[in-house]
């Protein structure tokens, strides 16, 4: 199964293990210089420890031979010596190490949040924000902790495992081969707890986004949830969404279980063998004294970088599956990056549109509409006729399964986003208040604005209170700062809009989560947006004043025409506009 098609009922996809190792090996690329350093510092630091237990096998064997002290002493300068080298090239390494994770993590960073703005919307709602926040935060997090700390610690500690090894063999392949085979223990436990981990750490991590992903729609839909009883079916859902997380951390603690005490008694194996084996070669002459210590204290050595590796590998194998998860963002088909034909004319047209959710059935019929430039469209219907979906395919976020949707002769999934955004804009009940100023959020619309801009798109849409702010344009908005009310965050969406300047607003129940005195004053704002734009609007009061009106049932459009036509035609349009005012059937 590829990454890509992991990506299925919304999930964002999981990178497999030959992308990691192609990005990992991309990552490394570019900081190729540091990376060779950090290789060649461990190397020499490894290789003057490595002289200590060799230069006691010396002093062992000259004692042994009937040498001066003069010649044990050089020895043991040498042995002062190379420790204090071993010292300073290991600081060193460690300092480069650390440049260069803190250097990769950067990257990998950046990169992250390039691929989340590339996104499309679609991609992002159907995911849902859990998904995405737990990739950016704890997965993120997790990598950058595997390139600062943990992957140093591996890279220095694979490095002393092979000069010990070579350093044993070297002084006697006898022991060395034993020495190999008493390691075999650790080598099969390993493979046992790799096979098993790398889908026991993505099952956890899911685990993980799903509850984040609930809890994060509880607590903004906490309003909505109190007022249709919902309580306990949210409570049920959050308690078997830990379950499931309390049930994959407990299957990654029973591999840890396993693979450490399995390792502590393989590390007994080797040293009892070498000094069994070195002994009786010792005695029959084979093997000097000084051989077998020093083969024996390598050994010793042995457990230590050991330890840093296994005890590591958990935590690689974690942050393996968050790097996956991360990586996992590159293999989402991005928007395109658009057409430099720019459309003739503001007209919108739909030409047998049909489109369905994933692994569902269509949920739009075949949709013929033409909206003319400058037109206010009202689109009516009951709940669930496909008012949102069509919006949702006349603002580009989604793509229609057959048929076309064009602005101005451009096919709409041709134009960038950026392209498509200054044509058509939807504004729905959901609006966000960025960190940052008054004037980060305003930006966000329109780069190059100037203050004179900024404030005069406030005042569009009767937005008074931020020339009341304490630092005006300057002031900070959010938790930490200064908090706006559900009014003046809409105002300040619709800020964002104003300097836009698209030519076709879609209104997606704009102001339906807004209280009636909040949605008053909002509605006056807007009125403000849409004069001299296209409008296509959903709310049913809007459908008198509308040049025409289309009502959809089961995601077809049964009628079309002006709002006085409609009604005296006294079809299902003049049924809802009568059920609307409280009048009973004609």
């Amino acid at each position: 199964m590829t990454a890509r098609s992991q990506s299925t009922a919304g999930q964002l996809p999981v990178a497999e293990p030959s992308q990691l190792r192609r990005a990992a090996l991309e990552l490394i690329a570019l900081d190729a210089r540091a990376f060779t350093g950090l290789i060649a510092l461990n190397a020499l630091a490894v290789g003057a420890g490595l002289a200590g237990p060799w230069l006691l096998g010396r002093i062992i064997d000259t004692i042994e031979a009937g040498g001066g002290a003069k010649a044990v002493d050089r020895f043991a300068l040498a042995i002062v010596v190379c420790a204090v080298a071993q010292l300073v090239l290991t600081r060193y390494a460690r300092l480069v190490g650390d440049r260069f994770g803190e250097r990769t993590s950067a990257r990998v960073r950046e990169r992250f949040v390039e691929r989340v703005l590339a996104l499309p919307a679609s991609v992002v709602e159907r995911a849902g924000t859990g998904d995405v926040t737990t990739r950016g935060s704890t997965d993120v997090a997790s990598v950058a902790v595997a390139l600062r700390d943990i992957g140093p610690d591996v890279l220095i500690a694979a490095v002393q495992t092979l000069f010990i090894l070579g350093a044993v063999f070297a002084l006697a392949p006898l022991l060395g081969a034993c020495a190999v085979v008493g390691l075999s223990g650790i080598y099969f436990a390993g493979r046992w707890y790799l096979r098993r981990a790398r889908r026991a750490y993505l099952a956890e991590g899911a685990a993980n986004s799903v509850l984040a992903e609930l809890v994060a729609t509880t607590a903004s839909g906490a309003r909505t949830i109190e007022a249709y009883g919902l309580r306990r079916r949210r409570i049920t859902a959050c308690r078997e969404a830990i379950e499931r997380c309390r049930q994959t951390r407990m299957r990654t603690l029973f591999l840890r279980s396993v693979l450490l005490p399995s390792v502590d008694v393989s590390y007994v194996f080797p040293v009892v063998g070498v000094l069994l084996i070195g002994g009786v070669l010792h005695g029959h002459g084979a093997m000097s004294l000084g051989a077998v210590v020093a083969s024996a204290m390598y050994l010793r050595q042995l457990s230590a970088p050991l330890d840093t590796i296994l005890q590591r590998l958990e935590q690689l194998q974690s942050s393996s599956a968050s790097f996956a998860r991360v990586e996992g963002l590159g293999q989402v088909p991005q928007a395109p990056s658009g057409t430099s034909r720019a459309p003739a004319d503001d007209r919108i047209e739909l030409t047998g549109v049909c489109y369905a959710y994933d692994g569902g059935g269509d949920v739009l019929h075949g949709i013929d509409l033409t909206v003319k430039e400058g037109e206010r469209l009202a689109i009516v219907g009951p709940s669930g006729a496909g008012k949102s979906t069509l919006s949702r395919m006349l603002a580009g976020i989604d793509a229609p399964r057959t048929g076309t949707v064009t602005v101005g002769g451009v096919p709409i999934r041709d134009l960038g986003p950026d392209l498509l955004r200054r044509q058509i804009v939807l504004i729905t009940q959901e609006h966000h208040v960025f960190l940052g100023t008054v004037r980060d959020n305003l930006l966000i619309a329109a780069q190059s604005a100037t203050d004179t801009e900024l404030r005069a798109a406030l005042a569009a849409v009767e937005a008074e209170w931020a020339e009341e702010l304490p630092d005006g344009l300057d002031t900070e908005l959010g938790a930490a700062g200064h908090r706006l009310d559900g009014s003046q965050a809409q105002q300040l969406a619709l800020a964002r809009v104003v300097l836009a300047d698209p030519h076709t607003l879609i209104l997606d129940e704009a102001t339906a989560l807004l209280d009636p005195r909040t949605a008053r004053h909002t509605e006056r704002a807007l009125a403000a947006v849409l004069k001299g734009r296209t409008v296509i609007a959903h709310r049913l009061h809007t459908a008198h004043d509308a040049d025409r009106v289309a009502v959809m049932q089961d995601g077809r459009i049964t009628e079309l025409g002006t709002h006085d036509d409609l009604v005296t035609s006294d079809g299902a349009y003049a049924a809802l506009w009568r059920s609307w005012h409280g009048e009973g059937p004609s």
